[in-house]
């Protein structure tokens, strides 16, 4: 493992940059700190758990708000699970996952709504309660 693993090396950045949304043309204030960048910033709070506003400005990742609000702007275009799903990909075609440790959890799995159910349900109302004496 690397000395500075929130570094992202080449091969891993050509899979990411073409996801990226590419930056307004027109946006106020300075000058953007590059999309790169600000990945290894949130790479290196998130690796070393600290809070955005200890992220030191000394290692040129922009700011922590900066690099959490490129995160929260990746996160609303669908850039990690785009991501996520580029790298699964990747390693599969590798022969690099084994699928048998695999598991599929529900919770991250979105109920249709409306659809009727199959099994007609007991009416629970308009009734008289037991009598308990």
């Amino acid at each position: 493992m690397s000395t500075r693993p929130w570094i992202v090396d080449d091969n891993v950045w050509t899979l990411i940059e073409p996801l990226l949304p590419p930056w307004p043309e027109r946006s106020p204030g300075p000058r953007p700190v590059a999309d790169r960048l600000c990945l290894q910033g949130i790479l290196y709070v998130l690796y070393n758990d600290i809070a955005w506003q200890l992220l030191p400005l000394e290692l040129g990742f922009g700011s922590g708000q900066t690099c959490w609000r490129r995160l929260e702007r990746w996160q609303q275009a669908g850039i990690f699970d785009q991501l996520h799903r580029i790298l699964l990909a990747e390693l599969n075609a590798a022969g690099q996952l084994d699928w048998s440790r695999a598991c599929v959890d529900s919770s991250h799995i979105r109920v249709k709504r409306g659809v009727p159910t199959p099994v007609r349900r007991r009416s629970t109302g308009a009734r008289r309660a037991a009598n308990t004496t």
